[in-house]
């Protein structure tokens, strides 16, 4: 955990060190502005983006504005996602809500916009294991998201919840890719992952789903969509459609999950039958609205603050800005 933290300010440091820009300098940059950078990881969550993408709607929405190019990198996780854009790399980002909690405490010049998903993650154990309740977790070791992530936070908590001690499970740090290896391999008991992996798993006969996220912690908030404190800035306008096509994007692969389901296998290389079968076992939802994501976040600011991520617990004003929401809602 000093590791992350170190790492994100030294990045900080690098990103934000210079002189202040005047009006005149920040009307020349918004001219300027020609590529808009976008971060995300490969997981059925963060589809709406994907969609955009493969549309063509973000340079298409946002040609008025002068972009000319959208580039996008593919993370593993939101920690190694938020290092990214503290060191200046990133524009926007599909992350989970967990996440920027302790980059914007470390000086992420960053707000959440919308909401993207709720829920959609499972707790897979191997099939030998027997589970009835959390207290069997005891003894095993089980492969999730970096701390600080939305797996990380809602599994500590979930096992705080039920009086068994995080030191009575060895948690290990381990991105999608190597987490679905480690149990398929027998080296680890189980996994909690955001899906497509839970489904991806049981369906190769490697393991079983036997808590969602949603039953460790119903409704909360899991990705959002963070934008810079210097696009929210400078570009105003720009943020309030960049908005409205996430909205467009969420709203057209709820109606077209088929679509969207190929799309996303496309992108990320996912056999199409298993994320079919993600879209039928998930507890997930996808959703826009960032008002209904700040009490779980705010609650997961406070578990940061409890397990030690955190010198301080961070207000709804240091997380969110829904202005832009809510105009673009009202129009």
């Amino acid at each position: 955990m000093k590791k992350t933290i170190v790492i994100l300010t030294v990045l900080l440091l690098a990103a934000f060190s210079g002189c202040v820009e005047s009006p005149e300098e920040n009307a020349v940059e918004e001219a300027t502005m020609t590529h808009l950078r976008i971060g995300y990881q490969p997981s059925t969550h963060q589809i709406a983006h994907m969609v955009a993408m493969d549309k063509g709607w973000w340079e298409e929405d946002l040609a008025e504005f002068g972009i000319t190019e959208v580039s996008d990198s593919q993370f593993p996780s939101g920690p190694p996602e938020m290092v990214a854009m503290m060191g200046g790399h990133l524009d926007i980002a599909y992350v989970g809500a967990a996440p920027p909690i302790t980059a914007i405490a470390q000086g992420l010049d960053a707000k959440i916009v919308a909401a993207v998903q709720t829920q959609g993650s499972d707790l897979v154990l191997r099939p030998e294991i027997n589970y009835t309740a959390p207290s069997d977790l005891r003894g095993l070791t089980i492969a999730t998201f970096p701390p600080g992530s939305i797996q990380d936070t809602v599994f500590r908590k979930f096992l705080m919840d039920n009086n068994v001690s995080t030191d009575d499970v060895v948690i290990k740090e381990m991105g999608p890719g190597d987490a679905m290896t480690a149990i398929t391999a027998g080296a680890v008991d189980g996994v909690f992952l955001p899906h497509p992996g839970p489904a991806v798993i049981e369906m190769e006969g490697n393991g079983r789903s036997v808590v969602s996220s949603g039953e460790m912690w119903q409704d909360h908030a899991c990705c959002c969509l963070l934008v810079s404190g210097e696009l929210i800035r400078e570009h105003p306008e720009m943020v309030k459609q960049i908005i409205r096509t996430h909205i467009k994007a969420t709203e057209y692969l709820k109606e077209n999950q088929n679509e969207s389901a190929g799309i996303f296998a496309n992108k990320t290389g996912y056999d199409l039958d298993k994320v079919k079968y993600s879209f039928e076992k998930w507890d997930g939802e996808w959703i826009s609205d960032p008002h209904l994501e700040i009490n779980s976040t705010l609650e997961f600011a406070k578990v940061h603050y409890d397990i030690g991520n955190i010198d301080t617990v961070l207000t709804e004003e240091d997380l969110f800005d829904t202005r832009f929401y809510d105009a673009v809602t009202g129009e």
